[in-house]
């Protein structure tokens, strides 16, 4: 991502949708003179918990040293998170240059040159200097981690001595994907903020806005496909993921007589310099959809179709193994994906087996 792309992502987007309720939570707090110093904004990827982020970043940074209630007793209680575009504050956050703002997130490893898999204590030491000065553009600092479940734990900690005692009038936003693996501390310091899965005509909306070449059908199965995720939906979008569950799924549905020579193509595909995301991609959909399986044979109840007939193709699978077989195959597939990077297995050869598993599982 280069500093071309910030407008396409969270600290450059102004529009929010989906989550009024979180935004008059917020806003409720701000005028009530009592915000809280920490929040965790938690929920699903991609659905617009790092946008709301900076959304109030931008808004508590534009308000100079007000935080509701007003000055004898006038009332300036602010309606909306949402301040003019061509606010400077706008402008330089989009731009990552507000200095009374810090962004805690993933770097760049310097011996690898690849976005680390997690947040790491060197990421976090900027904090304490941060703090340690005074503002320069208001009276407001606002820290961003983001995602606050992404630290290893020695991050974890060098950013728990900064929740612990933070100067006046600092804001710390965390976003979480999985707050469960964040310390109790952290969790016990912040407001929690619950944010929901996006409804489908949502999603659907947003693509019509941020894809407008994609076709109506297409953005239809999209939005069930994401699960509430607009981030996932657009990135479905734009590498053909969907395109790619139509394929799967359709292997999915003679696996008691595989196509091993598509098998074998798709794994030639997956197995190619640079296809690293796909590979990333189709593990994803292949355990969304087990786990879809598992979890509607479990409740008797499939979820809506994304590809016709692979309701009964699920039906099917389940009636040749059952709750048990599945489910240790699912676990044995996923596994042998999350493998394949971090023991940098050959992604064809992953793929291949990952099938075969499959295949062997339907037969009973």
């Amino acid at each position: 991502m280069t500093a071309e792309d910030n407008t396409s992502r969270p600290r450059g987007t102004m529009e929010l949708s989906g989550h009024q309720a979180a935004e008059g939570i917020l806003l409720e707090s701000w005028n009530s003179g009592r915000m809280p110093h920490a929040w965790l904004f938690a929920g699903p990827r991609g659905i617009g918990k790092a946008t709301l982020a900076y959304r109030v970043a931008r808004f508590v940074l534009s308000q100079g040293a007000g935080q509701g209630g007003g000055l004898f007793g006038e009332d300036t209680a602010a309606d909306s998170l949402e301040i003019d575009p061509a606010h400077p504050v706008c402008r330089q956050i989009t731009a990552s240059g507000h200095p009374d703002m810090l962004t805690i997130e993933r770097s760049i490893n310097s011996s690898t040159k690849k976005l680390r898999g997690e947040i790491v204590v060197d990421d976090v030491k900027r904090l304490s200097s941060f703090l340690s000065l005074t503002t320069s553009a208001g009276d407001w600092r606002v820290v961003i981690v983001d995602a606050a479940d992404e630290m290893n734990r020695n991050a974890a900690n060098a950013l728990l001595k900064g929740l612990e005692e933070p100067p006046a009038n600092t804001l710390f936003l965390l976003v979480a994907h999985a707050p469960g693996r964040l310390l109790p501390t952290i969790r016990s310091r912040c407001r929690n903020l619950n944010l929901s899965p996006l409804p489908e005509p949502t999603i659907i909306e947003l693509l019509s806005r941020h894809a407008p070449d994609l076709p109506t059908a297409d953005a239809q199965s999209l939005a069930r496909l994401a699960q509430g995720s607009i981030g996932e939906a657009l990135a479905l979008a734009e590498a053909g993921g969907l395109e790619l569950y139509r394929e799967m799924v359709g292997l999915f549905a003679q696996l008691d007589r595989l196509d091993i020579k598509a098998v074998h193509g798709l794994g030639t595909r997956m197995g190619r310099a640079g296809a690293e995301e796909s590979f990333r991609m189709l593990a994803g959909l292949v355990d969304r959809w087990l786990a879809g399986m598992l979890l509607g044979q479990a409740r008797g109840a499939m979820r809506p179709e994304i590809v016709d007939g692979e309701g009964e193709t699920a039906r099917r699978l389940w009636s040749r193994g059952g709750l048990a077989n599945w489910l240790g195959v699912w676990e044995k597939v996923i596994r042998l994906f999350s493998q394949a990077e971090r023991a940098n297995l050959d992604r064809k050869q992953v793929v291949i087996s990952a099938f075969l598993m499959l295949e062997t599982a339907a037969r009973g």
